[in-house]
């Protein structure tokens, strides 16, 4: 039932017909692990989730892209509607980023399919790009409170408010072109990016913004893979049944656990599958 009603949700009535739900105990608890992560770190949905569809289950790196990409829009427009509840969303930053990435992964769509989705020199770069947004990810993990020092010494002395707008459709873009090719992207580097850009934001409204533009970024992304036949409706529901209840239990422990350690942990493993990614 719930596949059918997902799948109605999308227009997809006739496929609901004949499609059945097959239910796999792996995918869903590895939705649970990467959901419990999330909620208590506020990383790691595409910088765990594709890479152990990729590495640990065998699946495309198309299909893994497409379908994290969809299971990301759904997830992350509950915390956006929570987020919106208590003011922590500055709609301004939000606009500014989705000027920039939404048009930059409609490009990144494009070329993915002029080159063919299902091609092997397609598939190779994609794991390569995937790592490569692994790296950057756990950098940015490692050196954020940097990044944030660096910040509030330099930037928001010397940028002008034009020039910050203008940063922030850029960054936008860059993670918006990132996110259409990896699914990752939309999390830690752009929670990175806008402290770094508005550094006096306080932290909570920087983290709803991020994930309000995270919304329309991976549903255009996700949407676009599905039209290149690069999502897997079982795989996806797979997920959501371990996520959505991994994601509420760490949301619920997160203060009782010490995030920086996690944090450190999280990078070294981005680090370690991110290498593999690239260089394999």
């Amino acid at each position: 039932m719930l596949c059918k009603y997902f799948l109605k949700l999308f227009g997809l009535a006739n496929i609901s017909r004949t499609m059945e739900f097959t239910f796999t105990p792996a995918l869903s608890f590895s939705g649970l692990v990467v959901g419990l992560l999330v909620g208590l770190t506020g990383v790691g949905g595409g910088s765990l989730m594709t890479p152990i569809l990729v590495l640990l289950f065998g699946f495309k790196p198309a299909t893994a892209v497409g379908t994290d990409l969809l299971y990301a829009a759904i997830t992350k427009s509950g915390g956006s509607w929570v987020h919106h509840k208590h003011n922590n969303i500055d709609w301004s930053i939000t606009g500014c980023m989705a000027l920039g990435s939404v048009p930059a992964a409609a490009i990144s769509l494009y070329i993915i399919a002029q080159l063919g989705v299902d091609n092997h020199g397609t598939a190779r770069l994609i794991s390569a790009a995937l790592g490569v947004a692994l790296l950057l990810t756990a950098s940015s993990l490692l050196f954020r409170q940097r990044l944030l020092a660096f910040a509030q010494q330099h930037i928001g002395q010397n940028f002008t408010k034009k020039q910050t707008t203008f940063a922030t459709i850029a960054i936008g873009a860059v993670v918006g072109g990132l996110v259409a090719w990896t699914s990752v992207g939309a999390g830690a580097l752009g929670v990175t990016a806008l402290t770094f850009l508005y550094p006096k934001m306080l932290t909570r409204r920087v983290v709803g913004s991020d994930i309000a533009h995270a919304v329309p970024l991976t549903l255009v992304a996700g949407m676009g893979h599905w039209y290149l036949g690069s999502v897997d409706v079982h795989l996806l529901l797979n997920l959501l049944i371990g996520s959505l209840p991994g994601i509420a239990l760490g949301s619920h422990f997160a203060a009782r656990v010490p995030e920086h350690r996690l944090r450190t942990l999280l990078a070294a493993v981005l680090i370690l599958v991110g290498g593999k990614l690239i260089f394999a």
